[in-house]
């Protein structure tokens, strides 16, 4: 199995480099774990799209998203013209009322999938979904006579 893309919302390098030199190892550290709290609710973006990783082999082509805290019946997936869409919803109860977080994401996939027997895992806030490549773009062994 091969990776073929990891994407992250608001990626950014962790050092400039005129600061490589001149501050402290940890002066890194204490910004990304600030970063990181500031730029998440509960482990989840708060600019609304969903951390998403593709892979794909030569049966098949995975999509894993991290969704922790969303319940099952609040993820919905849909599979048109080469991309999936990822939409869920996450409702967190904040003192006496309930705030409602929605996400989303879309991640093209190979143009050469089997939608109809798609199918999709949601287990420990991680949804996997595995997208069975169309048979004629299966590599095919030729033998050597």
């Amino acid at each position: 199995m091969r990776l073929v893309r990891y994407t992250y919302p608001n990626y950014r390098p962790l050092v400039s480099a005129p600061d490589v030199l001149t501050r402290s190892p940890w002066t890194g550290l204490e910004e990304e774990i600030s970063r990181l709290f500031a730029a998440t609710n509960g482990g989840l973006a708060t600019d609304g799209r969903i951390p998403v990783e593709v892979r794909e082999d030569a049966a098949n082509a995975y999509v894993r998203a991290e969704l922790p805290g969303v319940r099952r019946e609040d993820i919905n997936l849909e599979l048109a013209e080469g991309a999936l869409t990822i939409m869920a919803t996450r409702k967190q109860k904040v003192g006496d009322r309930e705030e409602t977080f929605s996400l989303s994401r879309a991640v093209s996939v190979p143009e050469a999938v089997q939608a109809d027997k798609a199918a999709a895992a949601y287990e420990n806030g991680v949804l996997t979904v595995t997208l069975p490549k169309a048979e004629a773009a299966k590599p095919h062994k030729i033998a050597v006579n």
